[in-house]
């Protein structure tokens, strides 16, 4: 799958995460530290292959906010 960067955290350095992608699909590709098996294990109806990254709401918003100025150019 293509992905395009939407967004990546300011304070995470040159290269780091978290960084907010979208996809040809139209899908969100998240990149993030792996969350611990405690936090894993709260989370509901994990199929297998599936997994969980940590991401700020701050990445999560600024990202969105570039999702929605790239799709509203030319509307």
């Amino acid at each position: 799958m293509k992905l395009t960067k939407l967004y990546k955290d300011r304070s995470s350095g040159g290269n780091g995460c978290p960084t907010v992608y979208l996809g040809e699909t139209g899908e969100l590709v998240i990149q993030g530290s792996i969350v611990d098996s405690a936090t894993f294990a709260e989370l509901e109806n994990v199929l297998p292959g599936e997994g969980a990254v940590r991401i700020s709401a701050d990445v999560v918003a600024a990202a969105m906010e570039q999702y929605h100025s790239r799709h509203s150019e030319g509307r």
